[in-house]
């Protein structure tokens, strides 16, 4: 992004209550710890696993982590998030690593870096670490918000060497895709100057995404979309064997997909250069990524029609994870605009619900169902920052609930022992 009926559920005994009252009204803020040891997310089958224990992911996306700690007066933000993410139970959160070419970049030109806005981004994984978050990490925008590929476009056009000024050439010019080559090595090499570790040997790094809503319009057959993921991932296999990759598609099927007409929200969404299935069988790519916004891909349903078409959606990525791509699935974003007419909390509410159901239905079931990423979450007095989807979590009671609710059912499941020990007194001892 730029970016289910059913009853609540009970109340979560009075640990929970204590929690949301304590986190609601005082002081929430957690004293500094040691760094908590991690170790590295790995793949088995269609299972997140951490030391050979099943991972399932209750998590957030708060894109705005470097661009705010490049300033020190909203620095203090990045803390007081993963603070309260931790005490919600959250295990990752998903952020950009990239602002080429604008205010504050971290790539102000090709090959160019601000050592001052990487000092940030190396704040942000350190304190990640701190509090025992794990970071995906997303190297680079099809949208125009800090850069994106069109910026990519621009320099290239600009030094005189691009093929095209259309912003598609990102995927198959050349010299841009060197461009892009020598970005991923300078951030997959990357020395922290706080905790001394390259990025790519930090266990904190749950991943890395190649691209947040990959989209290639001017071919709708695919083929140019996929020849760069194969390059790009196989490019950054070869530096970082580590950590875990996924391409950050939204999920449509593409053209070729029998799924195009019965699964996907409207026709349009065959048409835009991507292909779930196709994009995300590459061997290179560890787990598949999907979105989830149905009041806006739909311009004539209502909320009881979008509930359904969630779930179907949702199962359908699941299933095809177990039975033909063979990998996790993790919904990456998932949203409900507050500007939809006729929006009240209540229906945001049941929409996470919806979610999270799913979710954790597919990991009783040890299905390929992984986890989900909600936009956006963010603490108090950032409105500059937010959009018609995010929330500060804390601030709705219901909402909450459900969040920390999520994160120890799916603990519960999966039993790794530092989610288990950070959530025992979120979700009351009950393991």
């Amino acid at each position: 992004m730029m970016a289910g009926n059913g009853l609540f559920y009970p109340i979560l005994g009075f640990a929970s209550c204590l929690a949301f009252i304590y986190m609601s009204f005082g002081n929430w803020r957690i004293e500094d710890t040691k760094p908590l040891k991690m170790d590295f997310v790995e793949r088995s089958g269609t299972q997140f696993m951490v030391n050979g224990k099943a991972f399932y992911i209750n998590g957030w996306n708060s894109y705005w982590f470097m661009d705010h700690a490049v300033e020190e007066y909203r620095k203090p933000r990045v803390r007081a998030m993963l603070q309260a993410a931790r005490k919600m139970g959250l295990t990752v959160c998903r952020t950009w690593a990239f602002n080429d070419g604008g205010y504050n970049a971290l790539q102000v030109s090709p090959g160019r870096f601000n050592e001052r806005v990487f000092k940030a981004l190396d704040h942000v994984i350190a304190e990640a670490r701190q509090h025992g978050i794990r970071l995906l990490l997303s190297l680079v925008d099809n949208l125009q918000a800090y850069g994106g590929k069109t910026q990519y476009v621009k320099w290239a056009w600009q030094e005189g060497v691009g093929l095209s000024s259309s912003n598609d050439s990102f995927f198959y010019d050349p010299s841009i895709r060197i461009y892009f080559k020598n970005y991923i090595k300078t951030i997959l090499t990357r020395k922290n100057s706080i905790t001394g570790i390259q990025y790519r040997d930090d266990p904190t790094i749950f991943g890395w995404e190649l691209m947040n809503e990959p989209r290639c319009m001017t071919d709708a057959s695919g083929d140019t979309l996929q020849d760069w993921i194969e390059e790009m991932s196989a490019y950054i296999k070869s530096i970082d064997k580590k950590h875990l990759l996924t391409v950050g598609l939204e999920g449509f099927y593409g053209p070729n997909s029998l799924k195009r007409s019965t699964v996907n929200p409207e026709e349009w969404a065959s048409r835009l250069g991507s292909d779930f299935i196709r994009n995300s069988a590459v061997p290179y790519v560890d787990f598949a990524s999907v979105h989830i916004y149905p009041d806006h891909w739909f311009h004539d349903q209502d909320f009881e029609d979008e509930m359904r078409f969630v779930s179907k959606w949702m199962i359908s990525h699941i299933d095809d994870g177990d039975k033909v791509l063979k990998k996790p699935v993790m919904f990456t974003e998932f949203g409900l605009s507050n500007l939809n007419k006729g929006f009240t909390p209540e229906q945001r509410d049941r929409f996470y619900k919806t979610v999270y159901d799913v979710i954790y239905k597919a990991a009783k079931r040890n299905r390929s169902g992984a986890g989900s990423l909600a936009w956006q979450f963010l603490v108090e007095g950032m409105d500059e920052s937010n959009d018609d989807f995010g929330i500060v979590p804390w601030e709705r009671r219901s909402i909450h609930r459900l969040i920390i609710e999520q994160s120890c059912r799916l603990a519960r499941i999966g039993g790794d022992t530092l989610q288990l020990r950070e959530l025992k007194y979120v979700c009351g001892g009950r393991w």
